[in-house]
């Protein structure tokens, strides 16, 4: 808030004296108050405007208090004041819980004493609270919004503000509170250790003078006397050969040179392509074959591969046997019978492919078909929407017709309301009568509606008071401590499969019984498994051993 409690305060109080409900709305008036005041925060304009519409809104609530005071405690207090006690009425019961004491407590002090000791006296004492004041607020609201809205938010920070009654009361009898003793604050001190030894400076160690290098000779820098001498003799000596070369061309021998026949130079190119084609420069130079160690070396074998080796030659003579047991039945070659099936296989192929494509034509003409739909339906669209359009138009002329018959209507009802203006008086008093006899009657059976809760709340609360008397006494029996255990007895819950502790223990001997034998029992059938599996395997083996001798016979024989 920028402003001060006291200045809030005095607008809250100012905008409610100058309202006049017969001329003005809320709304308007406190939007007409709120532009003549300037330099003021968005914050304080809104809690002012919440102030006085919650004044208004509430005004028969804050009523009860205020014609409560000026009767019994406020007879020498001036009405002109009575909107300065609304509004701290107001904050009171309605935004205590958002502006809490402290904010509360300086709207009080920014008063005068005497006045806020003598109203804030009467309205926070307890004893009015619950009684007279809580019955006619009964008789505006319902009990349940009385209880929760008005009551119980002012009960919990009613110790707190009769605190604040009572620094009233003491400044008003000029009695000065002792000043509370301030406590001095701990201030850390620095732990006594024991201070190092400062460290003596070392002494400056010499600086070593070091020897004057050699320079470095100039040669490094510059090519070696040998390579000029090389490059100058390299030159002269090509120098050298060109002028022979020259010399030699000059002075060459000259020849005859007969030109060789067709058929000679043919022949040497079928001579030099013969004598090519012999050189074998680029041919891939394979590599050599291995030595194969023709030893039979032994391969130690595992049962996976003994098992996979002995079902290979089980088939073997299975499929042996039924050939021959098909021979010895009379059976002829399968060739036809095996032609017959590809043929078949290949007129179901063909026809398979035919029925693809013919669903790859279906498929096409769909797609046609959905085409033509689709641009059928989008005309037909564009004709519902023209008949759309037409019918709408038609609906907004005879709207315009109706409307212009309503207006003519209208007006002759007008004519006729003049006329009958005179007849305004008798006809408001008979509904002011009508509406008094209605406010009776809702306000007898509110009544008699609150009569019938206030007795269900009242039997309620005697049921729950039984019920709480029946807990204490429940509670107020001693406890027995003591618990004797009967391991022959059962816990009496009533259950089909219920048994005593000592049952419990006899049945988890024999079970721990049960699952040794049946261990026993696996033990000795996982040792048979396994010789069973062992002799399996030496009889494979030993099937094995058969058949690769009798196959190296044949081999041997073939030879």
């Amino acid at each position: 808030m920028s402003l001060a409690h006291k200045q809030l305060l005095e607008h809250c109080v100012e905008v409610l004296d100058t309202f006049q409900p017969e001329l003005r709305s809320v709304e308007q008036h406190v939007n007409n108050y709120m532009a003549k005041l300037k330099n003021i925060e968005d914050s304080d304009q809104t809690f002012i405007t919440e102030v006085f519409s919650g004044c208004v809104r509430y005004d028969s609530v804050l009523n009860v208090v205020l014609d409560g005071f000026y009767i019994r405690s406020g007879k020498s207090s001036l009405r002109s004041e009575s909107n300065l006690y609304k509004v701290l009425t107001y904050l009171a019961l309605f935004r205590l819980d958002e502006l809490e004491v402290a904010h509360y407590r300086k709207f009080v002090k920014s008063q005068d004493v005497n006045k806020m000791y003598k109203f804030l006296n009467f309205f926070m004492d307890d004893k009015n609270l619950r009684t007279w004041i809580k019955d006619e607020w009964n008789k505006l609201y319902e009990r349940p919004f009385v209880q929760m809205t008005l009551l119980s938010p002012l009960l919990r920070w009613l110790p707190e503000l009769q605190e604040m009654i009572q620094q009233l009361a003491d400044k008003i009898a000029n009695k000065v509170k002792p000043k509370k003793q301030i406590i001095p604050t701990t201030e850390p001190k620095a732990f006594n250790l024991t201070q190092p030894r400062p460290r003596s400076v070392p002494m400056p160690e010499p600086i070593p003078k070091l020897e004057k290098h050699k320079p470095v000779p100039k040669t490094t820098y510059q090519d070696p006397k040998q390579k000029r001498i090389i490059e100058e003799n390299k030159v002269m000596n090509r120098r050298k050969a060109e002028e022979r070369l020259m010399e030699s061309s000059r002075y060459q021998f000259a020849c005859a040179n007969p030109e060789k026949s067709d058929k000679t130079r043919h022949r040497l190119q079928s001579i030099l392509a013969e004598q090519e084609s012999k050189l074998e420069f680029d041919k891939h130079k394979a590599n050599p074959l291995p030595n194969f160690v023709s030893e039979n070396i032994p391969i130690k074998l595992n049962a996976a591969t003994i098992l996979r080796e002995g079902k290979l030659f089980q088939k073997r003579e299975e499929e042996e046997l039924r050939k021959l047991e098909r021979l010895e039945a009379g059976a002829k070659d399968a060739s036809d019978f095996l032609r017959w099936q590809q043929e078949m296989r290949k007129q179901d192929m063909d026809r398979q492919l035919a029925e693809i494509e013919q669903r790859r034509l279906e498929g096409k003409l769909s797609h046609e078909d959905a085409i033509l739909a689709r641009q059928n339906l989008i005309k037909d669209n564009k004709q519902k929407v023209t008949e759309m359009k037409e019918e709408a138009k038609a609906i907004m002329q005879e709207y315009l017709e109706k409307k212009f018959k309503e207006e003519q209507e209208m007006r002759v009802l007008v004519e006729q309301t003049m006329e009958g203006h005179q007849n305004t008086k008798e006809a408001k008093k008979k509904l002011k009568d009508y509406k008094r006899k209605i406010v009776q009657d809702v306000n007898e059976e509110s009544k008699e509606l609150m009569r019938q809760a206030l007795e269900e709340a009242e039997a309620e609360m005697r049921r729950k008071m039984e019920i709480i008397q029946q807990i204490r006494a429940m509670e107020a029996v001693p406890a027995i401590r003591v618990k004797f255990v009967d391991f022959t007895k059962t816990a009496g819950y009533g259950l089909l499969s219920e048994f005593s502790l000592a049952e419990l223990k006899e049945r988890l001997a024999l079970m721990k019984m049960a699952e040794r034998e049946a261990e026993e029992e696996k033990r000795d059938e996982i040792l048979a498994s396994k010789e069973a599996k062992d002799q399996l395997l030496m009889n494979t083996l030993e099937t094995i051993s058969k058949h690769r001798s009798e196959m190296t016979k044949a081999a041997a024989n073939r030879r």
